[in-house]
């Protein structure tokens, strides 16, 4: 693991080392999510097209949420008649 450092500005901001923004493909505009893990630790995570791919990967085995909603929905329905 590469070790990269940087320092807060009076305004909270932080310079991301160019090696990192070029392997993540970070760019001017790119936005970015902060994780905090149940040890404390700040994780920032670039939301890139890849980011977006991989989330998508991961959600398509699971469950269809919508037509879990949906059928919670219409047995709702029924209950309030």
């Amino acid at each position: 693991m590469k070790d990269f450092s940087s320092t807060f500005t009076s305004k909270g901001q932080i310079v991301i080392p160019a090696e990192l923004r070029r392997k993540h493909k970070i760019q001017a505009g790119t936005k970015v999510k902060f994780l905090e893990d149940r040890f404390g630790r700040i994780v920032l995570q670039p939301v890139t097209e890849e980011y977006i791919r991989r989330v998508r990967g991961m959600l398509a085995d699971g469950p269809d949420l919508l037509a879990i909603w949906e059928k919670e929905h219409r047995e709702e329905g029924k209950h309030d008649k």
